[in-house]
Order: structure tokens, then C-alpha cells, then sequence
């Protein structure tokens, strides 16, 4: 394997995670501080959904979208008629990292809003600031620290996403190869170099986002 096609299989995974990332960051951002700031008959059983395809098999949720995003499934059929093929591509790739990441996201979120002194919201409201300029203006800049780690490890969960990866976009050289699906088939065909080197590339991405991570955490609030 040489070095141009570990940087292809590296920036595919990279895109993977980013594109990942960003789909689910919003709702992740709304569930988060639903859950914080709400109680509502129910709330148990959605914080057990949220955090559902986290307790899965990964292979389970793969065959879920399988199901769903498949010419036969309700979505896979009407992408279909519209000339929208989403199976066995990138996109498939990085919609199962979505979902297997979204309760990272989502529950980091919610600790973050969780932390943040409802006073400093009500003070605002007073002041004449609306539910949603509030929210934007003292909600959520106080718990940005939390929702930016919260981000960052969605992201590094998405980079090694493998079990649904596999079953929805498949490991299609070039297309859907991300770095954790091209170990795996490089193990299979015996190429262990190969392997080692996609590893490596998978080590110093994955530290590079903990070591962000870790070092926004450590930053003092502004």
C-alpha cells in the first residue's frame, strides 16, 4: 500500500465524519437541551431511545438502515424513483456514523445544558430577549465548552465506525473504504503491512481529535 492511497482512505474517513457530524449536530444541540430543561411524562423513555443505537450491536443498526435506506425499504423506495442511490455509498457511511454517534452528541449536550444556571435565562427574558435570542445569546455560548467536547467525540466515534459502516455502505475501494473498513479487509487478505499502516493513520487521527478535544476542555471560559 503506498502512501497516496492511505491519505485517499484517510481524507474519505475524514469527510465521513465531518459530514457526520455536522447532519447531527443540530438536533443533537435541540434533544440535548429538551431533555435538560423540560420534564414530561415520557422523558425516561426517550433518553433510553436516544441512547439506544449506543447500547446496540453496531451490525443491528447497519441492518436497521439496511432495511430502511434498501430499494425495498420506505425510504431506499421513494430515493429510488427519484434517481437517489444512497446504499453503498459515502453517504451511507456517514449516515450510520450519524446515528451510531448522535447519542454521544446528544447526551453531552444535555449535560452541558444541564450545568447552565437557569437564572441566567430567566434574567434575560426579563431584559426584554425572546425564548430563541436567549437561547442563542446566554444558553447556549455558557454551554459551548460541553456541546464543542461533546462534538469533538462524535466526530472521533464516527472516524472508527465499522459494524454499520460495513452492512450499509458495504467496503467498495475508493467509494466507501473508510480507514476502520479497510483494516478489516486488508486483515481478511492477509496484507498485515497494509493493515499496520491504515492502523497507524487511524492511531494519529483519532489522537489528534482526543488531544483537541482534552485541550478545549482544559481551556479557561472566557
Amino acid at each position: 500500500m503506498n502512501g497516496d492511497e492511505i491519505v485517499s482512505i484517510g481524507l474519505l474517513t475524514l469527510r465521513v465524519g465531518a459530514v457526520a457530524t455536522a447532519a447531527i449536530l443540530p438536533a443533537a444541540v435541540a434533544v440535548g437541551y429538551l431533555l435538560a430543561r423540560t420534564r414530561f411524562r415520557g422523558r425516561a423513555l426517550v433518553q433510553a431511545l436516544v441512547a439506544l443505537p449506543m447500547v446496540l450491536p453496531p451490525v443491528a443498526v447497519g441492518l436497521g438502515l439496511l432495511l430502511l435506506l434498501g430499494k425495498r425499504g420506505p425510504l431506499g423506495g421513494l430515493w429510488s424513483t427519484l434517481g437517489i442511490d444512497v446504499v453503498f455509498t459515502w453517504w451511507a457511511a456517514a449516515l450510520a456514523a450519524a446515528v451510531v454517534g448522535f447519542p454521544l452528541l446528544a447526551r453531552a449536550c444535555e449535560q452541558s445544558f444541564a450545568e447552565v444556571d437557569p437564572r441566567y435565562e430567566r434574567v434575560a427574558r426579563t431584559l426584554g430577549l425572546g425564548p430563541t435570542a436567549t437561547f442563542f445569546r446566554v444558553t447556549l455560548p455558557l454551554a459551548r465548552r460541553g456541546v464543542a467536547y461533546g462534538t469533538l467525540l462524535c466526530f472521533t466515534r464516527a472516524l472508527g465506525e465499522f459494524g454499520a459502516t460495513a452492512l450499509v455502505a458495504g467496503i467498495v475501494p475508493g467509494r466507501t473504504e473508510t480507514l476502520a473498513l479497510g483494516i478489516w479487509s486488508r486483515v481478511q487478505l492477509g496484507d498485515d503491512g497494509a493493515a499496520l499502516a491504515l492502523c497507524g493513520a487511524s492511531f494519529a487521527l483519532a489522537l489528534t481529535a482526543m488531544l483537541a478535544a482534552e485541550g478545549w476542555l482544559r481551556r479557561r471560559p472566557e
